[in-house]
């Protein structure tokens, strides 16, 4: 094992790394043990005892946080003429159609997230082998495929996110950032986890979250005592 760091050292006396906390205490505790000079995200993840191979456990769903991400989202907004100017006045960053597929197709993703109307998604979905991997494909489910652009541009500007639970059981998310106040990091995260508990699968059987740990971008991590997630307290 490599020899700790200074920020390391004085990380470790201040949590135990072996003891479960309650959210408060957990939200506290990353505040106190990030020591980067910029402004670290927080991340919440949660190992859940699914098996998302199977269609009927696959847990995915999307959430506004109260408090917002902390960080300017950028949208591009796939639309008609006719919705180029709701889009705008919503606050979208980009608007277009053909010149921004075209683009994508060159390689640009300089955005991190991407909405854009039903009638477009022929011409979007050409582009899927591009957008997929990067997590930016429009979804009907996520709201980013509606007639309704300027709730759907608002709502992600106001924070709103959504979550997927990986190949291996994992839901891992950015929550907001250090420079949050404890309360303010302790809601964002109450408002992922009751989400994710409401999308508890009917057809799972035995336990459904397994774990659940909050850190920062370059802290470590500390663990969530699972039981008293009924208050998140």
């Amino acid at each position: 094992m490599g020899k700790l760091t200074k920020n390391q050292k004085a990380a470790a006396v201040k949590f135990d790394a072996t003891k479960e906390y309650k959210l408060s205490e957990a939200c506290a505790i990353v505040k106190d043990i990030t020591y980067t000079k910029f402004d670290a995200t927080v991340e919440l993840a949660m190992n859940l005892g699914v098996d998302p191979r199977k269609a009927n456990q696959m847990v995915r769903g999307v959430v506004t946080l109260p408090y917002g991400t902390g960080k300017q989202v950028r949208v591009l907004v796939l639309c008609t003429p006719d919705k180029e100017t709701e889009a705008k006045e919503a606050g979208a960053d980009f608007v277009g159609l053909d010149d921004y597929i075209e683009k994508i197709k060159g390689g640009w993703t300089d955005v991190d997230v991407i909405i854009c109307t039903p009638s477009v998604m022929a011409k979007v979905g050409a582009i899927g082998r591009i957008l997929g991997p990067r997590g930016l494909m429009p979804n009907p489910k996520t709201g980013t495929v509606t007639m309704d652009i300027a709730a759907a541009v608002k709502d992600v500007k106001a924070g709103k996110i959504d979550f997927k639970v990986d190949k291996t059981g994992i839901i891992h998310t950015g929550i907001g950032k250090v420079s949050f106040s404890a309360e303010q990091i302790q809601a964002n995260a109450k408002a992922v986890i009751d989400e994710v508990i409401k999308l508890k699968p009917s057809t799972l059987k035995g336990t459904y979250v397994k774990s659940v740990s909050l850190c920062s971008t370059m802290s470590a991590g500390v663990a969530i005592d699972v039981k008293s997630l009924s208050s998140a307290e």
